[in-house]
Order: C-alpha cells, then structure tokens, then sequence
C-alpha cells in the first residue's frame, strides 16, 4: 500500500528514517482493524502467519533491535524452545496488548535514536550463523533494517487480511481514516 509519508525537516536524517518505520507500522496495524481476536489469530491463507502473530512478531523484533543498539539485555529474548511462540499469542495475550506493548516499543525506539549522538555509531551483533563474525552495524543500517523487516511483514499481513476477509489496504486506509 504506497501512502505519504511526510517530507522530513531538511537535513532531519533520523527523522525521516523514523517516519519510514512509523509508515511501516501503520501499515501492520491496519490490517488489524474491526477484526475479533479468533479472527485476528486465523490463518485463513496457506501460510501459517496469522495476524495478532505477525504483530506478535514484529514487536518483539523491534525490541530486540533495540536492546542490541542499547547493548542492553532483551527482556523478551526467545531461545530455541520458544521461537514459534514469537508468532502466536500465547496465554492471556491479546492484540490490544500487543498494540500497546509496541507502541511502548516504539516509543522507545524513537527516543533512543533522538538520543544517540551519530547514526554513524555502531554497536556489536550477536553471535549467530546469520550475522559475520565480531559484526558491527550502524544506527543507520538498523533504522533501514526495520523499515524492511516491519514492511516485509505488512506486506504479509496485507495478503492475509485479504485473504480473511477481502479488506484490501486502501479499504483500510479509508477505514482508519473514516
């Protein structure tokens, strides 16, 4: 779903960046408008994604982006025997916790790179058969990482909320907007 994302202030790199990722949440969001939680849990395509999961998901990934730029422990780290609960409400879960649990995140995420004092500052990846050895990114590379990695999933969630129920994104646009 192309919107309009605002033109940053000039020379506002972190704001523009933010806005792009904010873009990006919007669009997940969206997709999860005027849906009960048994639907927002559905599969109703041949993927297993669901909805309140891909949610789920992307919270959780944008925290642990976070928590790496911090340096910090990640409170919700998944570990091997807990990864598919990364993309599923489990318990008492549910999408309104969720949403609120990543508008915290967001939050977060923004004041932390308001905070930083380059974009050019770099912090350590964890060991992993995906990352290079003694690996280093930039506050930068992680702002664009977000944007592709909550985009790709708004994209997913697009497909499935199609499929649930044939609510296209501009459908949804108009009903956010209404």
């Amino acid at each position: 779903m192309v919107t309009h994302v605002p033109a940053e202030a000039r020379g506002d790199e972190r704001g523009a960046l933010l806005a792009f990722i904010e873009a990006q949440r919007g669009g997940l969001r969206r997709t999860l408008l005027g849906l009960t939680e048994e639907q927002a849990a559905s599969r109703p395509s041949a993927s297993e994604l669901s909805l309140s999961g891909l949610l789920k998901h992307v919270a959780e990934c944008e925290l642990s982006w976070l928590r790496m730029a911090q340096e910090r422990p990640n409170e919700k780290q998944r570990e091997e025997s807990t990864w598919h609960e990364s993309f599923v409400l489990v318990g008492d879960e549910t999408v309104p916790q969720m949403l609120a649990f990543w508008d915290t995140v967001a939050k977060q995420t923004e004041e932390f790179i308001h905070a930083v004092p380059s974009l050019d500052d770099t912090f350590p990846l964890p060991p992993a058969p995906w990352f290079p050895k003694d690996g280093r990114v930039s506050m930068r590379w992680m702002l664009l990482h977000l944007i592709e990695e909550i985009g790709r999933h708004a994209g997913h969630a697009d497909i499935v909320r199609e499929s649930l129920d044939g609510k296209t994104a501009f459908e949804l646009v108009a009903l956010a907007n209404a």
